[in-house]
């Protein structure tokens, strides 16, 4: 509960500097707070993202282990839960990529 309650608060606190950010100069594409915060977001959600397929794999590969014969019922479910938190880093992603790319609405 606290590790999630802080992670959430990290991911706030980012946010709202990439937000609260001046305008970008007129050759720059994005202001470079706004920068910052979409690769800090972004390497957050990668290396979550990368521990739960860890640690998705590791309990397939013990339950193939302790009981051969589920392997086939194993490797569909490990599929389709990497398939769930790979579409996690994709919309991490997108909503990074909005940050970086849409003006806010006083801009």
């Amino acid at each position: 509960m606290r590790k999630s309650l802080l992670m959430t608060l990290a991911l706030v606190l980012v946010a709202s500097a990439a937000y609260a950010a001046d305008a970008p100069a007129a050759g720059a594409a994005v202001g470079p707070t706004a920068a910052w915060a979409t690769a800090i977001g972004m390497a957050i959600a990668a290396g979550l993202c990368g521990l739960g397929q860890g640690m998705g794999l590791k309990a397939a590969c013990e339950g193939t282990a302790r009981n051969p014969e589920a392997g086939g019922k194993l490797t569909v479910t490990l599929i389709l839960g990497l398939a769930f938190i790979e579409s996690l880093a994709i919309y991490a992603l997108v909503v990074n990529l909005i940050l970086l790319f849409v003006k806010p609405l006083g801009a």
